[in-house]
């Protein structure tokens, strides 16, 4: 299968999760909301709670940053530049694309980063560089009180 079919289902992949996970988290934040005021349970019953509540809010704190990437995946497909690594530009495999679809960073860089030596893989883009046309001059503070 062509590396853009590939893309392009995990395009439909993506949406699809992106949506189930909206709707969950919908869904747990309806929950808290519903929970009514806790009077008269014992000491036992409020720790189950609180220990249930630690844990909902885990997985909610999960599936956001789980969203987060997946929107970030989506609009990296929309820019063109979703399957190539943030870091050396290089495209990510396909089969690493299949097993974290919303991956940024190819293995290498991947590692890289979790050893801290992530910048002497950078690619250095120089094509990003905007020249404004500022020029330094000095500039005092009066200059921009007001009158």
């Amino acid at each position: 299968m062509a590396r853009k079919d590939t893309i392009i289902k995990m395009r439909d992949i993506l949406v699809r999760r992106r949506d189930a996970l909206r709707k969950a988290l919908a869904g747990d934040l309806s929950l808290l909301k519903q929970l009514p005021e806790q009077t008269g349970s014992d000491v036992v019953d409020a720790a189950l709670d609180a220990s249930q509540d630690e844990i909902s809010s885990k997985l909610a704190e999960v599936e956001s940053r789980e969203l987060g990437n997946i929107e970030r995946a989506l609009q990296r497909m929309n820019e063109g530049t979703y399957g190539h690594c943030e870091v050396c530009t290089e495209k990510i495999p396909v089969v690493r694309l299949n097993a974290l679809p919303y991956a940024t960073m190819c293995i290498a860089c991947q590692q890289a980063d979790e050893e801290g030596r992530l910048e002497e893989r950078r690619v250095n883009d120089w094509s990003k560089v905007v020249d404004t046309g500022f020029t330094d001059t000095n500039v005092s503070v009066n200059d921009f009180e007001m009158q």
